[in-house]
């Protein structure tokens, strides 16, 4: 590990991530004990500025931060951790601190949608909504969720066949929450299918070395 350069008073900005989807959840700062408590435990420590004192993400809020893995940056003078995160990450109640945008130019999708969908299928679950198609399929049970699995990857082949790219954006779509909806229902986390694929590509890796 290379020598973390701390700044003159002693601190390094530490960013924190999602580790499954990489979305930004907060910045702050680590003293040299934040930094070392953080390796020995694998949770989350950080020193408050205004409060002069080292404080444990989620120690009154219980939204811990569990660290799955540390790094810096080329010149070690800040850090980036990647996190499991137990609900929010900001005092404000969001999922994450950075929520205000200032401008955007571009609006793209990325991977964070996906576990968005798995918390609404989640709630869905546990509180169900009048006139909810997550809701309806989860009372019709595993058979008609198979059942419309199977319809949506008919539709997606045939899409595919005709050559319509935004037919297919479209079907592949309801591929994936059809397929989140029978996730759920059976039990499965949805990490544990990226597990899976993050083996494989690291196995794929190891074969082309």
């Amino acid at each position: 590990m290379c020598e973390i350069v701390f700044n003159q008073h002693g601190l390094v900005p530490a960013i924190a991530v999602d580790a499954y989807t990489n979305e930004v959840l907060m910045q702050a700062y680590m003293n040299r004990e934040a930094l070392e408590l953080t390796l020995k435990t694998g949770q989350a420590y950080y020193f408050s500025r205004s409060r002069k004192t080292l404080w444990r993400k989620g120690e009154t809020s219980g939204h811990v931060q569990e660290v799955i893995e540390i790094l810096t940056d080329c010149d070690c003078d800040s850090i980036l951790l990647r996190v499991i995160q137990t609900g929010p990450a900001c005092h404000t109640g969001a999922r994450s601190c950075f929520f205000r945008s200032l401008k955007t130019w571009k609006r793209v999708g990325n991977l964070s949608v996906l576990y968005k969908n798995v918390a609404t299928i989640c709630d869905r679950a546990e509180n169900p909504q009048e006139g909810s198609y997550t809701n309806y399929l989860l009372q019709k049970g595993v058979e008609k969720i198979c059942k419309k699995v199977g319809e949506e990857a008919s539709e997606t082949i045939i899409a595919a066949m005709k050559n319509d790219r935004a037919e297919l954006a479209g079907e592949l779509a309801d591929l994936y929450y059809h397929t989140l909806v029978l996730m759920h229902d059976r039990g499965l986390e949805f990490e544990e299918v990226m597990q899976v694929l993050e083996d494989r590509h690291a196995a794929e890796r190891k074969r082309n070395y």
